[in-house]
């Protein structure tokens, strides 16, 4: 009689096939691996046969950071609001150009109240519709001082009220002022506001974009004619723990996944020293002029 072990239907000495086995083979025969998995590791077989099943990998829940305050009200979902006032010298109520070589302006200067100095910080360098500000930073002097205000998106659906609501700092009579912001930071907004479907506030507008004089006077001087070299040359400003512009991108897009605020506020930081640079720079070439007009 055969063994109490032993398979209905196999005969005495024949050997059972062990758990797991494919069918037809006895525990002799060896389960040979497809040749795409041999050799590799556990873990790297299961990619595999996952990426042979059509099998996407499960993605991990993302980490929520504990540090996500950021500065400012909201003024809209996922639209918030920073404003600061920063101690400035005493300017007239008119600026002399004439050191800028400008020719769409008069000789005799601009009101000081009229001008605003404007920056963006962007998803990317390259532009196109593909690219978007996530911050419009703007400097006027107002009240014996400098002031700054930043409109900062927090969520992708907030666009059309950063848009909305920064065409309403703009009147009539606002010239804006940037640096090499005609190329780049107005072309860009006006992409936006026609994408959104709004009236565009910047395309015409008087523009003072500082980055031509500067060319025009030091080029081949210095190393280079970036603003932060016409700082440290110009103004004496040399900037600590700064984080560089091409880093702005990632430090949005981390927030919106829910990471640290950290890098978001030095984004912030770093778009509020632009401002101040530009408007420094604009008083700088207007006691140039002064200085150049001075009888002797």
């Amino acid at each position: 009689m055969a063994p109490l072990n032993a398979l209905r239907g196999n005969a005495i000495g024949e050997r059972v096939a062990p758990h797991g086995a494919l069918r037809g083979q006895t525990a002799g025969d060896q389960v040979s691996l497809p040749a795409a998995l041999r050799g590799k590791t556990a873990d790297e077989q299961v990619a595999q046969l996952r990426k042979l099943l059509g099998l996407r990998p499960r993605a991990l829940p993302p980490v929520r950071s504990f540090d996500r305050s950021l500065e400012g009200i909201e003024l809209a979902p996922g639209l918030r609001y920073i404003e600061k006032w920063v101690p400035f010298e005493r300017l007239p109520e008119r600026l002399d150009l004439t050191a800028l070589n400008l020719t769409a302006f008069d000789h005799d200067g601009i009101e000081t109240h009229r001008i605003l100095a404007f920056d963006t910080e962007t998803t990317g360098l390259a532009g196109g519709t593909g690219t978007r500000a996530f911050m419009i930073g703007a400097g006027d002097w107002r009240d014996g001082g400098l002031r700054i205000r930043q409109l900062l998106m927090t969520t992708m659906g907030a666009e059309q009220a950063m848009l909305q609501e920064f065409a309403r700092w703009l009147e009539p009579r606002t010239v804006l002022l940037s640096y090499n912001g005609k190329c780049y930071d107005r072309p860009l907004l006006s992409t936006r506001y026609t994408l959104a479907r709004l009236a565009d506030p910047v395309f015409g507008r008087d523009h003072i974009d500082l980055l031509h004089p500067v060319r025009r006077r030091y080029r081949g001087v210095w190393e280079n004619c970036r603003l932060a070299t016409v700082e440290r040359q110009l103004l004496g400003v040399v900037r600590e723990d700064d984080l560089p512009g091409s880093e702005a991108p990632a430090a949005w897009l981390n927030y919106l996944r829910g990471g640290s605020a950290d890098k978001l506020r030095r984004v912030g930081d770093h778009n509020a020293q632009d401002l101040r640079s530009l408007s420094g720079l604009l008083v700088h070439f207007h006691a140039q002029a002064q200085l150049a007009s001075q009888p002797g």
